[in-house]
């Protein structure tokens, strides 16, 4: 299990949701509209939340280690792409093909929350059984 390249995916992903954000609010803010503003909104938004659900995981993964986070932050950064990406996509390109992909990456992201849950409960079932 490599949390190295999860922990260099938060930090690629939280570079690129600084300098996008900061691009967006300084130069697209005046040539998009506000349904593309919204869209790049909503993307930096989820891509925020979920590159720091990837890097506690990664520094969880470093202390202990856990098969279902591991797969739950690969989950979380496959979404992170899929979702905000397309949203990114979608904002500027108006290639309507990208609002396809974006669900995709939604599901994607319920999955990581779900294996991150089953890796806690594995995780303290573990644990009290030690004791």
């Amino acid at each position: 299990m490599n949390s190295r390249f999860m922990l260099m995916f938060s930090a690629i992903s939280g570079f690129v949701f600084v300098a996008l954000g900061a691009f967006g609010a300084h130069v697209l803010s005046k040539s998009l509209g506000a349904a593309e503003m919204a869209w790049l909104k909503t993307g930096l938004e989820y891509q925020a939340f979920h590159t720091l659900a990837i890097l506690a995981l990664s520094v969880l993964m470093r202390q202990r280690r856990n098969l279902w986070f591991y797969w739950s932050s690969i989950a979380l950064a496959l979404g992170t792409v899929l979702f905000s990406g397309s949203l990114y996509c979608l904002a500027l390109s108006h290639l309507r093909f990208w609002a396809f992909v974006t669900p995709v990456g939604g599901l994607f992201f319920l999955t990581g929350w779900v294996l991150m849950l089953i890796g806690v409960l594995r995780q303290t079932r573990k644990a009290k059984s030690n004791e």
